[in-house]
């Protein structure tokens, strides 16, 4: 009974927030859902460690990084194919209820990869690139470090949050998907850093 009521106001929340769709708004979810369209972006992110850290570091880091993507994407699966939670989009009284579709598509919904891997690659980029610059006496690396951050993690929470207005997962999908990624994103960036500590700068 609990879980069920627990479900029930997943489903109330989620329509109440898909429900905040317009002509205007709904192009600009659907992109940011793409995957695709965001390799510009991890482009940049490998370019902007590399010229700050060296490509050595900047090398450890994004292993941190792919080590985050790479355990999401994982314990997403595993999760999902315990809980068999269906998406909203297959969910008939979710679409009886109005739910607003703008992503067709299958499989299980709890818990979001898109809000864990975007929150995850965000929480690890910056912690690596935190660690290594802290010892900087440069106000222009501890501002970039700052913007950087800002940057990433509202990048993160507008790529989760699209999750919710294309009709793909549940609200609370996306809550513990960004739980998720924020711990993996963040022991994995820790983790990077001491390696570059215990193998570059012994």
């Amino acid at each position: 009974m609990f879980w069920n009521d627990i479900h029930l106001l997943d489903q109330q929340i989620t329509l109440a927030i898909n429900s905040w769709n317009s002509a205007f708004t709904d192009p600009i979810w659907t992109f940011l859902s793409l995957k695709i369209v965001w390799a510009p972006l991890y482009i940049g992110i490998i370019a902007l460690l590399v010229m700050k850290l060296g490509w050595k570091k900047a090398l450890f880091v994004v292993l941190g990084v792919g080590l985050t993507v790479g355990f999401c994407d994982q314990f997403s699966n595993l999760i999902k194919d315990a809980t068999c939670r269906i998406r909203p989009v297959n969910d008939e009284w979710m679409v009886a209820n109005g739910l607003n579709i703008l992503e067709w598509g299958g499989g299980y919904s709890f818990f979001s990869a898109h809000a864990a891997n975007s929150f995850g690659i965000a929480g690890a980029s910056w912690l690596g690139l935190k660690k290594c610059l802290q010892d900087s006496t440069s106000v222009q690396d501890h501002k970039l470090v700052k913007y950087y951050g800002w940057i990433m993690f509202t990048w993160a929470a507008l790529v989760a949050i699209s999750r919710i207005f294309v009709g793909k997962h549940y609200t609370g999908d996306v809550i513990v998907g960004t739980i998720v990624g924020i711990a993996a994103g963040l022991f994995f960036g820790w983790l990077s850093h001491k390696a570059i500590v215990r193998f570059l700068e012994k």
